[in-house]
């Protein structure tokens, strides 16, 4: 069965706005990420009142560059499977609520399959690993870390020349974190522009 985009031009677009201001661009951006999360709540930002502005004025400015290295990695996890194993997929960066503790999600439940990053939690070197994890779920096409994530995973991680976790009892715990990703010491610094 392919697995393919029938409307790939649609893939990876989060069009939801024509202004040029910058703060609006990044609020209405932040708005679409909002629909496109498990919770919206992940996505809490635009409630921040001490740091919406800025951090709204920055993706504005910059999250076309922050996308497009997002789908460079999209890209590279694609390439290990044949283009009829590969899921449509759209990816974003978006700053995560502290709350949930976590740097990225997959939500199977949009058309195509969403993968949302929190750029600003993990040291920019690291954001590749981030996208393969997230890219795993995907793949494996249900939440959690059981057998099929770890078959995809262990995909990725032969595809991108990576060393594959380590398969003992308590699989599922190790696999949460797996590949490790260093955090950044202020994940809304990055979002902010100071990181």
């Amino acid at each position: 069965m392919n697995r393919q985009n029938p409307f790939p031009s649609l893939a990876g677009k989060l069009l939801l706005t024509t202004s040029t201001d910058p703060f609006t661009r990044g609020l209405d951006y932040l708005y679409g990420a909002r629909s496109l999360a498990l919770e919206p709540e992940i996505v809490d930002v635009v409630y921040d009142l001490d740091n919406r502005i800025p951090i709204c004025t920055w993706i504005g400015n910059h999250i076309d560059a922050v996308n497009a290295e997002l789908n460079a990695y999209l890209q590279a996890c694609h390439d290990c499977f044949h283009p009829w194993e590969q899921c449509v997929i759209q990816i974003f960066a978006a700053p995560f609520a502290q709350s949930f503790g976590i740097d990225g999600l997959c939500n199977l439940q949009t058309n195509p399959i969403t993968i949302l990053i929190d750029v600003g939690r993990v040291q920019p070197e690291d954001w590749w690993l981030l996208v393969m994890h997230e890219y795993a779920h995907a793949h494996a096409g249900s939440p959690g870390h059981h057998q099929e994530f770890a078959k995809s995973l262990a995909h990725l991680c032969l595809g991108l020349a990576i060393a594959p976790p380590s398969w003992q009892a308590g699989m599922e715990a190790s696999l949460r974190s797996y590949p490790n990703c260093r955090p950044t010491k202020d994940p809304l610094a990055f979002w902010q522009g100071l990181g």
